[in-house]
């Protein structure tokens, strides 16, 4: 008999809850009865009237809405295979992931249908976009004209090993890595989350990270299911977050430390507003110690939390509880321990287990685990060799099982919550004609975390500013993506015996009598 497929969670909630208002979007204010029969008409719609099946992919592209979620549990509950889509993305790698991933239907709002107009030639599969409530856009088809042509039927159980979900993620050769995730590993992260944080019908949950994003997954999937309320904001502002958190006393939420950086130094901040939050918990960036113990100090009684980990583990790896917050001292600086029924062990490049203390990279096993790489079995392989998934993340574990992140293997940035492959952006500078070297890495920002920063060695002879180089990148990569700075050098960089700049070296200076442990 099975249990982990999304059927068991959302639908004795529909049943439970019925009348009780549970959804704040906006001027919408929807019940689990009605929520559930939208859910239901958009699940058989998204076959009758698009053509879609078990299996095919449904693409997103939009704000947080009542809309995106319920198009989410459309798709867990067997409608589709739902790809989120990075708000952020420039339109040349929009148009590699739908083209990567055969989508042909894709959903978005009027304020980033524009966005989608500019990949449009470029995609080879796409058949239909759907416009999200209003306003003036190109698109084929209406949402509300979906949900009232499908029937209020319950789809037929997946499998627990029926993919769900097609997120895809930075790739260090430069292309985003598609993640298959299943019903069973999304279940199981949403168990893990529920035992370590608690999710019921006493909270009210604030969706204010990007529903794009795996840190959202766990609040996507478990507060409706569990009883809780949802609360949207379309796209994170701090004056906003603020309003939403008064008016609907707001007790839980998720935000990158840039977030909470962002609303304590918001003009309209009190610490009153906030006094209804009792759960938040931080991760995605490096959470700056003095921005902890501000927010310790000032919401004592406020349960922190911090997750860690990545969207090929659907997406928690460990957590670092509000009593480890509040014992203070080093683990402070720990990513935690390992979610319950998570093995984390610490390899050499050989893949011998490391003692405690040691430095080494971080590997895991787990079954919230994806089940591939999409249409990339050798890197699968190689994620999994011998029978752990490595991270590319360095690290420590100490005598009583807390993780301490060191350092990225892979060199990568988190910057304001996204992740930023170094390797993506040097490629991008590369071209320009005036660059002989180029190495990406990330410094110290007191409103990012970390910020891309550039290092580049001119052509003989050739000479560029940091403008160029910066608008250069940005016509490659997504904006987010380019170098917020650029430093130029005459000497060749410091180079490896196998002929790699040692990045490591070149980010001391910036890092000197800093932690650059990171979550």
């Amino acid at each position: 008999m099975k249990e982990l497929v999304y059927h068991r969670q959302l639908l004795p909630a529909l049943e439970r809850h019925g009348s009780r208002v549970g959804f704040h979007d906006g001027d919408y204010h929807g019940t689990w009865n009605e929520h559930g029969d939208r859910v239901l008409r958009l699940a058989s719609a998204l076959s009758s009237e698009l053509g879609v099946h078990k299996g095919d992919r449904v693409a997103i592209l939009a704000t947080n809405s009542h809309q995106y979620l319920e198009l989410y549990h459309a798709c867990y509950l067997g409608a589709g295979v739902v790809n989120p889509l990075n708000l952020r993305l420039a339109p040349s790698e929009l148009a590699f992931i739908l083209n990567d991933s055969g989508t042909e239907v894709v959903f978005t709002d009027a304020l980033f249908a524009g966005h989608l107009e500019k990949a449009r030639p470029e995609l080879e599969n796409l058949r239909t976009v759907v416009l999200i409530g209003e306003g003036d856009a190109p698109h084929d088809a209406k949402y509300e004209d979906l949900v009232t042509a499908g029937k209020p039927v319950v789809p037929e159980e997946p499998e627990e090993d029926d993919p769900v979900v097609l997120m895809y993620t930075g790739g260090t050769t430069g292309l985003p890595k598609g993640v298959l995730l299943s019903q069973r590993a999304e279940m199981l992260n949403l168990y893990h989350v529920a035992v370590a944080v608690g999710l019921g019908e006493d909270r009210v949950y604030l969706h204010q990270t990007p529903m794009f994003h795996a840190a959202s997954m766990a609040a996507v999937l478990g507060v409706p299911a569990l009883g809780g309320q949802s609360v949207f904001i379309p796209l994170f502002d701090p004056g906003q977050a603020l309003d939403l958190i008064e008016r609907y006393k707001v007790n839980q939420t998720v935000m990158v430390p840039t977030m909470i950086s962002m609303l304590l130094h918001h003009p309209s901040f009190e610490p009153e507003r906030m006094a209804s939050l009792e759960y938040l918990t931080y991760g995605a960036s490096p959470m700056p110690g003095a921005l902890l113990e501000r927010l310790m100090e000032m919401f004592p009684d406020l349960d922190i939390t911090q997750g860690y980990g990545m969207t090929e583990c659907s997406s928690v790896l460990t957590f670092l509880t509000a009593e480890d917050h509040r014992q203070g001292g080093e683990l402070l600086s720990s990513a935690g321990r390992a979610m319950i029924g998570v093995s984390l062990s610490i390899q050499d490049d050989e893949g011998t287990l490391l003692p405690a203390g040691e430095n080494g990279e971080v590997c895991a096993r787990a079954g919230n685990f994806m089940d591939c790489y999409w249409n990339r079995p050798k890197e699968t392989d190689e994620a999994f060799r011998g029978g752990w998934y490595h991270t590319g993340d360095m690290g420590r574990m100490d005598e009583n099982g807390y993780l301490y992140l060191v350092d990225r293997v892979k060199d990568m940035i988190v910057t304001g919550g996204e992740n930023v492959y170094s390797v993506e952006v040097e490629n991008a500078i590369a071209s320009h004609p005036a660059v002989g070297q180029v190495a990406v890495i990330g410094i110290p920002s007191e409103q990012w975390g970390e910020q891309v920063h550039a290092i580049v060695v001119p052509k003989e002879g050739q000479q560029a500013t940091e403008d160029e180089i910066i608008e250069h990148a940005k016509a490659r990569i997504a904006g987010y993506k380019a170098p917020k700075s650029v430093e130029f050098r005459s000497e060749p960089l410091p180079l490896s015996g196998a002929m790699k700049p040692l990045k490591r070296e070149l980010r001391k200076p910036y890092w000197e009598g800093r932690d650059r442990s990171v979550n």
